[in-house]
C-alpha cells in the first residue's frame, strides 16, 4: 500500500519544523547564555604535601629526621639509591586557575639536616588566594550623592502616634480559688 498524499505531506511539514526549531534553538545560546555553563566540570587535582613558606623558614640546619619528618610530613619521594636525600613536590590544579607546583628537596648527613634547596614557597595565605578564581568586576556606580539627590529624600518628620487612652484598672483582683468555708 502507498500512503495517502496528505500524510506525506504533514510527515515532510513535521520534519520541516523540526530541522527549523532546532536550527533555531541552537542559535539562541550565543547572546543569553553564559557559554561556561555548558563546560564538563574538571575535578581537582591534588597531589603532594603542600610546604609552606613558614614551614620551610622553621627548618635549619642540625635538625633530626624525626623533626623534619614532624614539621614538613612524609616526602613523596625517598628513595633507596639516595638515602640521604627527601624529596617533596607539590601540585594542585583547579578549574579556571593557573596550576600551582612546588619543590622542596632536603639533604642528610648521617640522620641530621644538612641542606634545603628548592622552589621560592608561597605563605599559607598566599597559597589561599592562588587558588581563588578571579571575578570580572564590572563598572561600579559612583558612591558618592549630590546635594540635590540628598533633598530628594529629606523627609518631614512625621507627628507622633497619638497614645490611645489608658483604660482604668480595677485595684484589686478576684482570688484565684475560692474562699474556704
Amino acid at each position: 500500500m502507498t500512503a495517502t498524499p496528505t500524510l506525506r505531506a504533514s510527515s515532510r511539514l513535521l520534519a520541516l519544523a523540526l530541522v527549523v526549531t532546532g536550527m533555531a534553538g541552537c542559535s539562541g545560546f550565543s547572546g543569553g547564555i553564559n557559554r561556561d555553563a555548558f563546560r564538563p566540570y574538571v575535578a581537582e587535582v591534588v597531589q603532594g604535601n603542600f610546604i609552606s613558606k613558614e614551614q620551610r623558614l622553621v627548618l635549619s640546619p642540625g635538625l633530626s629526621r624525626v623533626q623534619v619528618r614532624e614539621i614538613l610530613g612524609t616526602p613523596l619521594v625517598a628513595s633507596l639509591f639516595h638515602a640521604d636525600r627527601w624529596d617533596y613536590a607539590f601540585s594542585i590544579q583547579r578549574q579556571g586557575v593557573a596550576p600551582q607546583n612546588f619543590r622542596l628537596a632536603v639533604h642528610f648527613k648521617g640522620d641530621v639536616l644538612e641542606r634545603i634547596e628548592g622552589d621560592e614557597l608561597p605563605s599559607e595565605s598566599e597559597f589561599a588566594l592562588r587558588l581563588i578564581k578571579p571575578r570580572a568586576v564590572g563598572k561600579l556606580p559612583p558612591l558618592q550623592a549630590s546635594d540635590e539627590d540628598l533633598r530628594k529624600f529629606k523627609s518631614t518628620p512625621e507627628p507622633a502616634p497619638s497614645m490611645p487612652t489608658a483604660v482604668a484598672l480595677p485595684r484589686t483582683y478576684p482570688p484565684l480559688e475560692p474562699a474556704s468555708p
